[in-house]
């Protein structure tokens, strides 16, 4: 059998076990007719009854909010129809159901809750952080923030970082359920009166964890990111609105004990202050 020939036979498999393709195909591949075909059929539709089963626990897993707002009836069905639609790409399904925040916004039938979306990808990047890699904190780094070279010192963040500014109250619906704290009540109140949050997501020790930022931090965070020097990225927060109230000291001392901010680095160190020069 030549390689293209069994490239030809696995796509086939792949397509009828998630339901994408009739299995009359697979036959004269699989050279499986007679008596044979009804117990190769019953054996596809077990594979098949197996993959949306453990679709199912598997975004359960990764969406364990979406799962509650949306109830089994509904979440079961819509996990077998992302998996025929999104197939995994690789073969750790941890790393599936990236593309759910998009499929729940394109599906008409969820029109009327819009906010999924948001709540989806902060669920996604509460499980992506999970398996984040480690960021060891580097407390002697600290000292090139005061030192000669300052102006070129950025900040070192924490193991999965992420931001999201929503027009929906989506931190708080996920620590309601999650957390239950804001109350379910509270945050169903937040929703209908249209508050929106931003939402920073990042693990502290081995818990991933979320909670709402200011339009300052949210700046500050994204410059941070982003790669810009420190500088930067306190101009970044002091051009939002409300910036006045940030107290960057004190936010630098919360972010580093709960794992946000683990160190700092220079960022370009044998150049010259090119920020400088242009401010």
């Amino acid at each position: 059998m030549s390689a293209a020939t069994l490239l030809q036979e696995q796509q086939l498999l792949l397509l009828a076990l998630l339901g994408n393709r009739d299995a009359a195909a697979l036959w004269p591949a699989l050279q499986t007719s007679g008596a044979r075909q009804p117990l190769a059929l019953r054996g596809l539709q077990a594979y098949q009854a197996n993959g949306l089963a453990l679709a199912e626990r598997a975004l359960a897993a990764a969406y364990p909010v979406l799962a509650q707002l949306l109830g089994e009836e509904t979440f079961a069905p819509l996990a077998r129809h992302f998996w025929a639609r999104h197939p995994p790409q690789r073969g750790d399904l941890a790393w599936w159901g990236g593309a759910l925040a998009e499929f729940l916004q394109a599906a008409p039938q969820l029109a009327d809750e819009p906010f999924l979306g948001d709540v989806a990808r902060i669920e996604w990047a509460l499980h992506q952080a999970a398996s984040a890699s480690d960021v060891p904190p580097d407390w002697p780094s600290f000292s090139l923030l005061s030192g000669g070279d300052g102006a070129q010192a950025t900040l070192t963040l924490g193991a999965g970082v992420a931001l999201l500014a929503s027009p929906y109250p989506v931190v708080s619906i996920v620590n309601a359920h999650l957390l239950g704290a804001p109350a379910l009540v509270q945050a169903g109140e937040l929703l209908r009166a249209g508050v929106g949050e931003h939402a920073l997501v990042w693990r502290q020790g081995f818990k991933p964890r979320v909670r709402t930022s200011s339009a300052a931090e949210h700046a500050l965070v994204s410059a941070l990111q982003a790669g810009q020097l420190l500088a930067q990225a306190l101009d970044a927060a002091a051009d939002t609105d409300g910036a006045t109230e940030f107290d960057f000291n004190g936010w630098l001392a919360g972010a580093v004990q709960t794992g946000l901010v683990t160190g700092a680095h220079l960022l370009n160190p044998a150049c010259p202050n090119k920020y400088e020069a242009l401010s």
